[in-house]
């Protein structure tokens, strides 16, 4: 029977590899939505190819762009925000929720309205809203499926497991650009640096989030949501392989680890077919030939984005939402060129400080959400400001 599926993000890396597996079995899957922000060109290509019903651009003033590109092919073009969550609410039995930042946040709600399964590669979603999110999925019988490559490994080790025997959760990060540069020396990093990954192919903004290891701080915010555990339970390796993804202790002593090839699409593809395993066209993984696997602490004066995470889920609420806000706006930041790499933690810090209680401590609604979103991007701007200045 042929599958409707959506794709939120369909431009970037993770859509990308999505769009590939679909792709090599075109008759099972019958495409309602793409969406995709600048890249016209690549947007309109795939609609067409996988004769989606509709293709939506996040950049309202490249509605004509995105026509021409679609013109004969019968596939509809919409163009905005509003454009994105309306494609959320169109039936599809999965979606892929691909899209960077806390944009995401209201197709993926509208998907689980639906019904639909919600494999979730945005991590924004669970950081700014995870309360919002499980409640929805739980509401309409909707199903969550992580594709964090560090969260998949964490659902598929506790596969068959009782909750109640989990010690602990390990989450491993490769370390990003700098994990060997001396620490002095970060001070100097330049954005050519920061933005080139050793194991990974991916887009700038996470690429430069590993280097500074906010994605992985997200991670750790998206694990505590996910999978119900306190913070205390959850643990980082710094793992420079990238070949274990998690690993998941439980109270007889034993650790369960995940191994696999540097692929996103092993944990697409589980998503994709879940519950059943099928053949996957990734590496397979020769450890004679690797010979060893290597491991340490991280080093949180390297990483203060690993403290910070631990502090908004100290806080709870609506920390989450104005960590995300602050970790995006300074980073925008730094792309530009306005303050260092090192500095984007520091803005981060004094946005979660100077941010009034009361704003923490609101009721989880999206539009509460939006505001503290709003509010902790604002704020973060005046402190890049002050500190360019």
């Amino acid at each position: 029977m042929t599958r409707k599926v959506s794709i939120f993000g369909a431009t970037g890396s993770i859509g990308q590899n999505t769009i590939d597996l679909i792709a090599r079995d075109p008759g099972a899957y019958d495409v309602v939505a793409l969406t995709g922000a600048a890249n016209i060109d690549q947007l309109a290509a795939d609609a067409i190819r996988l004769h989606a019903d509709i293709a939506i651009t996040a950049d309202d003033t490249r509605l004509e762009d995105l026509r021409t590109a679609l013109q004969g092919s019968g596939v509809e073009a919409a163009a905005g925000q509003t454009a994105l969550t309306e494609a959320g609410c169109r039936p599809a039995d999965w979606v892929m929720s691909a899209i960077v930042g806390a944009a995401g946040l209201a197709p993926g709600l509208c998907a689980l309205e639906q019904g639909a399964t919600l494999a979730l590669a945005n991590k924004e979603s669970l950081v700014c809203a995870g309360q919002l999110i499980l409640s929805t999925a739980k509401k309409h019988n909707a199903r969550l499926l992580p594709v964090d490559s560090e969260h998949s490994a964490v659902f598929q080790a506790l596969v068959g497991e009782d909750m109640d025997a989990v010690e602990r959760i390990i989450i491993t990060a490769s370390g990003g650009a700098f994990r060997d540069w001396p620490l002095e020396k970060l001070a100097t990093a330049t954005l050519a640096e920061a933005s080139s990954h050793p194991n990974w192919d991916m887009g700038q903004r996470i690429t430069i989030d590993s280097a500074s290891m906010f994605n992985k701080a997200l991670e750790l915010i998206e694990t505590r949501e996910y999978f119900g555990v306190h913070p205390d339970q959850i643990e980082v390796l710094v793992h420079p392989e990238s070949m274990i993804h998690a690993m998941v202790g439980f109270t007889d002593g034993a650790l369960m680890a995940h191994v696999g090839p540097a692929d996103m699409r092993h944990a697409i593809g589980y998503a994709l077919h879940w519950p059943d395993r099928r053949a996957l066209p990734v590496e397979r993984l020769d450890l004679a030939q690797i010979g060893a696997l290597t491991f340490r602490p991280p080093d949180e004066k390297r990483w203060p984005a690993l403290r910070l995470s631990r502090d908004v889920m100290e806080r709870g609420g609506l920390s989450g939402a104005v960590f995300n806000a602050a970790k995006e706006t300074a980073l925008d930041g730094f792309i530009a060129g306005r303050i260092g790499f090192q500095t984007m933690a520091q803005v981060v810090d004094q946005v979660l400080n100077d941010t009034d209680p009361g704003h923490i401590d609101a009721p989880m609604t999206l539009d509460n959400v939006y505001a503290a979103d709003q509010m902790a991007r604002q704020a973060a701007r005046s402190v890049i400001e002050q500190r360019a200045g």
